[in-house]
């Protein structure tokens, strides 16, 4: 596919619309409540209703027993580490500058590819792994100048992101013959189990009732994030052009950023536009799709 038609340049901007503004609604969710609580209900509830959505695609649910290894090391990766670490920096960070920091995960990905899957990497991505690195110095930067900063936030959105890259390259090289669909669902069923074990083990003693605020924040996660989003990614993932492709990855974490300044009166400092505008170049610099070579003659 060389071109988007109506249905899905409408559905691609609706996810993009939806998994944007999330991080401001993420930061409202764990504001006064428990992090791995809040998502192991957005969790509890998304479940359910992204295996109604794969119900409705006729998607099948079945895995062989001989896959469930596989299966969790993907799920390890790709979802554990991400949710439990990414909420906890939305906690200690502000919703633009967590949504910054998530999305360096291209950047990460092509760094893995490159040194661990011996992938070739092209000149210019290399420009692109450097003004990343240039705009996670700033961010860092200053929260460690600010007294009121808190460095471990962008420490732990940096693991993050790392670790959801080294899924994503593990998952592009899986050997399980199954829709990616089929996957994401159990995946997330066993990060569901994971979250509530944690949220359990480390936050039993703030457990309480979530307020119209929280609840929410919980609701649009599990419907539109989880149910919506996911499968709309996937859906799309397989005749998505690379350019298309690349500008939604970079779209999303330019609206987190002006979504938060939006609903929550964050304050971008000249940092955060630097940051930004230095994951914009490193991001298209890694996904754009490079022009073809000309034929020899």
């Amino acid at each position: 596919m060389t071109h988007l038609n109506r249905r899905d340049l409408v559905l691609l901007s609706l996810l993009i619309l939806s998994w944007g503004v999330n991080w401001p609604i993420m930061k409202m969710g764990v504001t006064g409540f428990p992090p791995l609580t809040f998502r192991f209900i957005c969790l509890l509830i998304g479940t359910p209703v992204l295996g109604l959505g794969l119900w409705a695609m006729k998607v099948p649910f079945q895995i062989p027993r001989r896959y469930w290894r596989e299966l969790l090391v993907l799920a390890i990766f790709n979802m554990f580490i991400w949710h439990a670490l990414i909420i906890l920096a939305v906690q200690y960070l502000s919703s633009g500058r967590s949504a910054i920091l998530g999305y360096t995960m291209p950047i990460f990905s092509a760094l893995i590819g490159a040194w661990v899957f011996k992938n070739q990497l092209a000149q210019r991505a290399w420009g692109g792994v450097a003004a990343a690195a240039l705009g996670v110095v700033l961010l860092l930067w200053h929260e460690l100048s600010n007294l009121s900063g808190k460095p471990i936030g962008v420490v732990l959105a940096l693991i993050a992101a790392s670790t959801w890259a080294l899924g994503t390259q593990l998952l592009r090289r899986t050997s399980i013959p199954l829709p990616t669909l089929t996957l994401s669902f159990w995946m997330t069923a066993m990060t569901t189990v994971v979250m509530g074990l944690l949220s359990f083990a480390f936050e039993f003693d703030r457990w309480q009732e979530p307020s119209a605020t929280h609840w929410a924040s919980i609701v649009y996660n599990a419907v539109l994030v989880f149910g919506f989003a996911h499968a709309a990614w996937f859906y799309l993932a397989r005749s998505l052009p690379p350019v298309a492709s690349t500008l939604s990855v970079m779209m999303i974490p330019i609206l987190g950023v002006f979504s938060g300044a939006w609903a929550l009166n964050e304050t971008l400092h000249w940092q955060d536009w630097a940051a930004m505008g230095l994951m914009v170049v490193s991001i298209a610099s890694v996904l754009w799709p490079a022009k073809p070579t000309p034929a020899q003659d």
